[in-house]
């Protein structure tokens, strides 16, 4: 099930999301490379912070592979709500406070799994969940400098090299024989 998750978010992700994030890039590079050094919450409450760190576990949950949680999405998320996405704090504000209706006031990290998810569920086609979502998987694969992708941990599950190698293929521009 986890799997099948995972590949419905590369799929929602989408175009969108893609022209948000090169608009936003400098933004989103400066509040990423303070997240990575404070270790501290600034916007969230340790409880609220627990609420979406449980939030992304579920989003991008730990499998044979790591997840959300331990390429410490929460950090880029929150940092990113003081610096580049200072716009979506009402989204978190409301979100937050009415999500705890759907988990009978219980944190969400003390529900079951399935409970979890259940709850997750209720909420999934509101602008709160794909905010939360959305964040998740930019946190998963940001530059681990700018506070996300703890440890690249995104960058191994997609095979993307960083090392910016660059090396021609094999014979591809081979001048001398006039093979340009």
């Amino acid at each position: 099930m986890s799997d099948s998750r995972r590949n419905f978010l590369f799929k929602t992700v989408g175009a969108s999301s893609a022209a948000w994030l090169t608009a936003n890039w400098p933004a989103e590079v400066a509040a990423a490379e303070k997240a990575q050094a404070m270790g501290a919450f600034t916007y969230f409450s340790r409880e609220q912070a627990g609420e979406v760190d449980t939030m992304a576990a579920q989003i991008y949950p730990t499998t044979d592979t790591p997840g959300a949680r331990e390429a410490q999405v929460i950090y880029f998320i929150d940092l990113a709500l003081v610096t580049f996405a200072q716009d979506k704090q009402d989204i978190y504000t409301k979100g937050l406070a009415e999500f705890s209706s759907h988990t009978g006031g219980r944190p969400l990290g003390t529900l079951s799994a399935d409970q979890q998810i259940q709850a997750l569920t209720a909420i999934e086609k509101t602008p709160f969940f794909k905010t939360v979502r959305d964040h998740t998987i930019m946190g998963m694969f940001a530059a681990p400098q700018h506070g996300g992708n703890f440890k690249k941990i995104g960058w191994t599950q997609i095979g993307y090299d960083d090392s910016l190698n660059f090396r021609a293929p094999f014979g591809a521009y081979d001048k001398a024989e006039g093979t340009w």
